[in-house]
């Protein structure tokens, strides 16, 4: 926006120093493109059904969650290290040599063994509550882990009260205000987000659904689909218009779903609730600031990791034919080499240019290139769109994986058969 003459800048002649000066209105103009942006997935949430189901089947959705899962994983373990900031760089100078920054209490590189022991800390627990606590623990798992280690974090001098008390006691919508607006440069990219965004939605109400025991087939799951996309719109659409940008799904919800058990969507309004009070009073909000980097990373990897295992169980009911196999294992390719080294095709593009357009195809581009799910959930449906589908004979058999298993004896017998048919059909007869 400074380059394109949007926000006012000084340059100093004798220096050519750049000052760039305060711009509130960059603000309200993202926030009215975001506004304008948030009818896509409106209008998208009317598409019919069946082709939402033919766009997005279950391979689709199945590698898109696995991938989400993935991609949060890396962030939860850059939580665990020390945290996701500029400290995770392990920069040999400056404000950031230590997590989360050198003026924290008890401040330590990025990975140093305090901090991976705090994060070990609230996964351990967890683990020893599965092994070790009664059902009630058990699907109060995560918050024992959590508890935990923030007690032993505020013991030890990894917190402070300074988020607390710089806090308002209260507050509330449009305590400040922005002019809304729009900017043209920022139309595509986030087009690009907000098909992103649903997407993502589209995985996480899937998985949603998965761990709630509830189908991710058939028309009520469809009906789901279109209200999640739409409430994702609306959603969009309204955050505007209280001075805030929009947000996506949570997918970690999911983890906490199958780890509690507790799929009652009473549990979510009260949890809504919660978050309406922890932002009308921000004292009460300000505290979970206070939850050191590492503990909340020990227990959003494990939750993070179970998004992962409902991606896998939703691919599980497959038919797993040579075409299923080939479609997974290219969105994979892709989704899971950008999620382990991220960044890695942002640089194909160079554009020295000032025109508005280039740059913001190339922003959005760049976008997708380094999203994982994205590049996955893009390769999955292009493929599945355009592989024909194996015939009737091409299908692998299905091993009944719940059956007895065979003996030793009959192990033995099934191989002689085989090599019976085998000779036969070599010497040219028939096998009945």
């Amino acid at each position: 926006m400074y380059a394109s003459g949007f926000c006012p800048s000084e340059t100093d002649p004798a220096t050519g120093n750049v000052t760039y000066m305060s711009c509130p209105d960059a603000w309200g103009a993202f926030l009215g493109t975001c506004m304008v942006c948030s009818f896509l997935p409106i209008i998208l949430s009317f598409v019919p059904p069946k082709v939402l189901k033919k766009v997005f089947p279950p391979i689709v959705t199945g590698v898109t969650v696995m991938m989400i899962g993935v991609h949060l994983v890396t962030s939860g373990m850059g939580q665990w290290g020390g945290g996701n900031g500029p400290c995770k760089a392990n920069p040999k100078t400056g404000l950031f040599v230590n997590c989360p920054n050198n003026n924290a209490p008890r401040a330590a590189p990025w990975g140093d063994a305090q901090w991976i022991g705090l994060g070990f800390l609230v996964f351990s627990s967890i683990m020893v509550v599965e092994f070790f606590g009664s059902p009630f623990m058990k699907n109060a798992q995560v918050v024992i882990g959590l508890v935990i280690g923030l007690i032993v974090a505020v013991a030890c001098g990894y917190t402070t009260s300074e988020s607390v008390d710089a806090a308002p006691v209260v507050t509330f919508l449009w305590t400040r205000t922005y002019k809304l607006g729009i900017y043209p440069p920022a139309i595509i990219p986030l087009l690009i987000t907000y098909t992103l965004a649903m997407v993502e939605s589209i995985g996480d109400i899937t998985a949603s659904c998965e761990v709630s025991q509830l189908s991710v087939e058939g028309r009520e799951f469809e009906s789901r689909l279109q209200g999640g996309i739409l409430a994702d719109g609306i959603a969009g659409m309204l955050a505007p218009l209280f001075m805030n940008s929009p947000m996506s799904c949570y997918a970690q919800n999911n983890g906490i779903i199958s780890l509690t058990r507790c799929a009652n969507t009473m549990a979510g309004y009260m949890c809504c609730l919660f978050l309406v009070l922890m932002g009308v009073f921000s004292k009460f909000g300000a505290l979970f600031l206070m939850v050191p980097d590492a503990v909340l990373g020990g227990m959003t990897t494990f939750l993070f990791s179970s998004v992962v295992v409902s991606g896998i169980r939703i691919l599980s009911f497959l038919p797993w034919t040579r075409r299923e196999r080939f479609i997974v294992a290219a969105a994979l390719t892709l989704g899971a080499g950008t999620s382990v080294v991220p960044g890695v095709f942002t640089h194909m593009f160079h554009y020295t240019g000032t025109n508005a357009f280039i740059l913001s195809l190339i922003n959005s581009a760049n976008i997708v290139l380094d999203t994982g799910f994205a590049l996955a959930a893009i390769v999955a449906c292009l493929l599945n769109g355009l592989l024909p589908a194996n015939p009737p004979m091409a299908a692998e058999p299905i091993i009944d994986r719940h059956g007895p298993i065979p003996s030793d004896r009959e192990i033995k017998e099934m191989n002689i058969e085989a090599q019976s048919i085998h000779e036969s059909m070599l010497n040219g007869k028939t096998h009945h």
